[in-house]
């Protein structure tokens, strides 16, 4: 006798594509394996330290200033990004001129760039001896060795992010929508502001995460250029790494929990902007 399904049931829908149940409980042991279990070993150095060590070792005048500067400039860095990294991409997408591509190809040097390699030329050219430093330093600008030079190396390497994950979405941007909007009077800085840039405005906050989440935790191209003088220009990174040379591994982990956080509470919001974002833009 063939069965037959109980009243008041429903049987549960067919994927098309088999073995999700595998799939899944590989995703999350590959999860756990890489991301969770090294990031709740982190969480369990710190409980070496009483809350009251905790909470003395981070906010101490050194931690905070290196946190400041980690954050701070990243959140700079991002932002400048966020505005030239569109200018870049209106380029490379909308005109046509002589050395496009090889341009579109230069974007992704930073991707491929050792980040060393990348501190040290731009080490060669800001210092107060080198091609761009030596301009700058009679007008009174050192780029080297101050949070300046930090800015520029975040820059650097974070603006790949925003032109690569904006570029695709410009290129598949119907030019109808522009053009409708041009011929009910508006003007070309009218259809940016008020069709392209609400269209854009999910893939720019993402790349604006990307860049920051980049910037926040680079390491090698910035102490070149930094000086990493103490409560000036050093990076929380550097921080750590020095507390991990000093054998005080609770102190860097402390430090560690606390950019952890910080970073998740900062791209958390993003993301959350993003999806209002993505929400309005669908709705209208």
């Amino acid at each position: 006798m063939s069965s037959l399904p109980i009243a008041g049931t429903r049987a549960a829908p067919k994927t098309v594509i088999p073995g999700f149940g595998i799939t899944f409980g590989l995703t999350l042991a590959w999860l756990g394996l890489i991301v969770l279990i090294p990031l709740a070993g982190l969480f369990l150095k710190t409980f070496e330290l009483t809350f009251e060590q905790f909470i003395g070792i981070v906010t101490s005048a050194r931690v905070l200033n290196a946190l400041k500067i980690s954050f701070g400039i990243a959140l700079a860095a991002a932002a400048i990004n966020l505005v030239f990294g569109f200018f870049v991409v209106w380029a490379l997408t909308r005109y046509e001129f002589p050395g496009r591509r090889l341009f579109d190809a230069i974007v992704d040097i930073p991707f491929a760039l050792p980040t060393a390699v990348a501190g040290i030329a731009l080490t060669t050219l800001y210092a107060p001896n080198g091609w761009i430093g030596s301009l700058l330093e009679p007008l009174g600008i050192k780029v080297a060795y101050t949070p300046l030079g930090i800015l520029i190396a975040l820059v650097f390497i974070g603006l790949p992010f925003v032109v690569r994950t904006v570029q695709p979405v410009l290129i598949d941007l119907e030019s109808e929508l522009e053009e409708a909007a041009s011929s009910l009077g508006a003007n070309r800085w009218q259809v940016i502001i008020k069709v392209v840039i609400p269209t854009l405005l999910p893939s720019l906050l993402t790349g604006f995460a990307l860049a920051f989440a980049r910037a926040v935790g680079e390491y090698g191209s910035v102490i070149f250029i930094a000086g990493n003088l103490p409560n000036i220009s050093e990076i929380a990174p550097l921080l750590i790494i020095i507390r991990l040379e000093e054998f005080r591994y609770a102190d860097a982990t402390a430090i560690a929990v606390v950019m952890l956080l910080a970073s998740f509470v900062l791209l958390f919001a993003i993301n959350g902007l993003q999806r209002w974002s993505e929400s309005r833009s669908a709705a209208f």
